[in-house]
């Protein structure tokens, strides 16, 4: 058996890119989101790592679904009393809270328990096209 391969300290430094979500499908905006989280499009990657990048999405509010999902997606949330299951589908949930629906998609993308959550901090996401990150100098990424 091999040994694992640990990349030094100075090769795990953190990129910033800025995504434009409009007129984007959800779910492969999604998906190529999450791989640039957890590192997946870098030589370096290693699973047990937080290798990945930090992640801004503009205009979330003009995401777009295919087919009928605008209709039928729905989203569930449970307050865990008796009764207290709220249901929202996408177009009411898009005019709300339009961050929410990325939030989810790209959560569940990711791996479970505190590596994940330590992951998930690493995206930023803004309604319109202004954010407070221009110190970082980020790249645009066109997906």
């Amino acid at each position: 058996m091999k040994d694992t391969f640990i990349p030094a300290n100075n090769s795990r430094t953190k990129q910033w890119f800025i995504i434009n979500a409009e007129n984007k499908t959800l779910g492969r905006l999604a998906t190529e989101i999450s791989k640039f989280l957890l590192g997946k499009t870098k030589v370096t990657y290693t699973p047990f790592l937080d290798t990945g990048a930090h992640v801004i999405i503009l205009n979330v509010e003009k995401i777009v679904l295919s087919a009928n999902k605008e209709r039928q997606k729905i989203y569930r949330t449970h307050s865990g009393r008796p009764g207290g299951m709220r249901v929202e589908t996408f177009s009411k949930l898009q005019q709300s809270l339009p961050k929410k629906i990325i939030l989810n998609a790209i959560k569940g993308m990711l791996p479970k328990k505190v590596f994940g959550r330590e992951i998930y901090k690493n995206l930023n996401v803004y309604k319109g096209n202004q954010h407070p990150h221009r110190a970082q100098t980020p790249k645009l990424l066109h997906l």
